[in-house]
């Protein structure tokens, strides 16, 4: 599987920047020499989130293998941290926003017939281990020597770091599972967090210095959520979004057309700007019912009713600003849309187990 054209130029971006990176040897001024070259003389400061991290971000939309870019990214970036330090770790931090995306993530990256993880034992000559956090908690597979000679990945959720639950606690409570990596003496300790055990998982990780990749990133902006990147103790950061919100550092963008020419999306792509979300919606509802009346007359001709239905994307309860299932509910009940043909599917709830042949139990609307 080779990168198509529009995510080989997010590498060639990613490299591009971190060779500014290396040549200006400041973040906010590598930033802005990067897009002044591009010809863009009017672009927003770099926001330090992290001080003194790298933290940018590309924009990819939905369907645009935003995974394959990662992975590729990784080689990239750790080229570039190996010059600087042969003996480094190469380990990686990858965050995503739920535990439904988080399967889908181990999976595809531990499946050795799967592409992504072909291309990562491409890149990183064979020797790379994906892991879950229980995993690293156990010390399955996971020592000092094992971490010295390979890529580790550990995948974890934006939850689990947050601490809410007992079994999330345990990534700062010390462990004897992990004293192999207090032999270690030439990584630098001065960057352990005091509070916790030394071999504390996350202790552990700040050791290790790692590239972190944030999966669907404007998740990840409350002041909490800096915060936790903040306590990983990363080297580097990668967003990736089809959404950035105001505090990314944007390097790459990727629009949706790019996806169609590139036959990621086979279907007919109609893309439209609207001023703000409530326009969206209605915009939405107005060709839905613009296709109905095509599919009515499609039937009354002897052809196969297609019901035609609007798909909402909404947002996680992370922010209190964000577009959330309930919210956009609201929003079509509002404009008389009846609430018995709007259905919700999330990880918890799942309103679409419904015969889809019976038209008088049809739904209409998603989100």
């Amino acid at each position: 599987m080779e990168l198509k054209s529009y995510q080989q130029r997010v590498i060639d971006d990613l490299a591009n920047f971190i060779h500014l990176l290396e040549e200006k040897r400041r973040i906010d001024i590598a930033f802005q020499e990067y897009w002044t070259e591009q010809g863009v003389t009017r672009i927003e400061s770099y926001k330090d989130n992290i001080p003194n991290v790298p933290h940018i971000c590309a924009k990819v939309p939905t369907a645009g293998g935003k995974t394959f870019i990662a992975v590729n990214a990784l080689n990239t970036i750790f080229g570039k941290l190996l010059e600087h330090n042969p003996n480094r770790f190469q380990f990686v931090v990858w965050l995503v926003p739920s535990l439904t995306i988080l399967e889908q993530t181990v999976k595809s990256l531990s499946d050795p017939e799967h592409p992504y993880r072909q291309r990562l034992n491409l890149l990183f000559r064979n020797r790379v281990a994906i892991y879950e956090k229980q995993d690293l908690l156990m010390g399955a597979d996971f020592s000092l020597d094992t971490a010295k000679e390979q890529l580790s990945i550990v995948v974890m959720s934006f939850d689990s770091l947050r601490a809410k639950k007992k079994e999330d606690r345990k990534i700062y409570q010390e462990n004897g599972y992990l004293a192999s990596f207090l032999l270690d003496e030439f990584t630098d300790n001065g960057h352990l967090l005091a509070e916790y055990d030394a071999s504390a998982l996350i202790n552990v990780v700040r050791k290790m210095k790692p590239v972190v990749v944030v999966d669907e990133s404007h998740n990840a902006e409350t002041a909490l959520s800096v915060e936790m990147l903040q306590n990983l103790n990363p080297d580097f950061i990668l967003d990736l979004t089809a959404t950035p919100k105001n505090n990314s550092n944007i390097i790459s963008y990727v629009d949706a057309m790019q996806l169609k020419k590139n036959h990621m999306v086979k279907l007919p792509v109609t893309v439209a700007n609207r001023q703000d979300k409530n326009e969206v919606i209605e915009a939405a509802l107005l060709l839905r019912r613009q296709l109905e009346n095509i599919a009515i007359d499609e039937e009354a001709k002897g052809g196969k009713y297609i019901r035609p239905i609007v798909l909402f994307q909404a947002q996680p309860k992370t922010d209190s600003d964000n577009t959330t299932f309930e919210k956009i509910k609201e929003t079509l009940i509002a404009l008389n849309i009846p609430e018995e043909q709007i259905k919700i599917k999330t990880s918890k709830i799942n309103e679409l187990n419904i015969d889809w042949t019976l038209r008088t139990k049809s739904f209409k609307n998603a989100i």
